[in-house]
């Protein structure tokens, strides 16, 4: 049975930040919904009601251009392991861009990485669990550092390059604000 809880307690970040991997939904008014999981220690619990997490460079950049539109986001996790439980935020999440006030303040609290496109600052409005009994066990065997040597190949520059040619839109066509469009 569902529970939800206004704000997230000591148990609750215990459950967050042994999680390995955690999934964001994000979505404008039209087009599409985007779901996308995400891990390499990026997440950071902030308080009883404030998320942080980290978006290094990626194919898409879909979260950015939903937030430009509608600031809404859930963050999911679900226990692979022994305990079953789905943990999800609801709340609403800016986006910081590294050129934006507040950006480095945050960037601190990860592991440097000149390739971070984005930090998305959420408020967390409603927390769920649920049972999870439907998740299957699955074993972390590691973190993959493909992307780490994809932007160390390219280097700052060729990073910024492909943000220009390949991060500036959505699927559907949305302004992400990558280059600095106005928010």
């Amino acid at each position: 049975m569902a529970k939800q809880f206004d704000q997230i307690d000591d148990t609750h970040r215990d459950f967050i930040e042994a999680q390995h991997m955690f999934f964001t939904g994000t979505a404008g008014p039209d087009g599409r919904v985007n779901i996308s999981p995400k891990g390499m220690d990026s997440l950071r619990v902030l308080g009883p009601n404030r998320i942080v997490w980290l978006n290094r460079t990626g194919s898409g950049n879909e979260t950015a251009a939903h937030l430009l539109q509608s600031n809404r986001m859930t963050l999911m996790w679900c226990s692979f392991t022994k305990r079953p439980m789905i943990m999800r935020a609801y709340g609403d999440a800016r986006t910081l861009h590294p050129r934006d006030a507040g950006f480095s303040d945050l960037h601190t609290l990860f592991d440097a990485d000149f390739a971070a496109r984005q930090i998305y600052d959420m408020r967390v409005e409603i927390l769920q669990t649920s049972c999870g009994y439907g998740v299957p066990f699955f074993d972390h065997t590691g973190g993959r550092d493909t992307l780490e040597k994809w932007a160390d190949d390219r280097g700052v520059e060729g990073v910024k390059t492909y943000w220009k040619d390949r991060n500036q839109t959505s699927i559907d066509g949305a302004p992400t604000g990558i280059m600095g469009v106005d928010k």
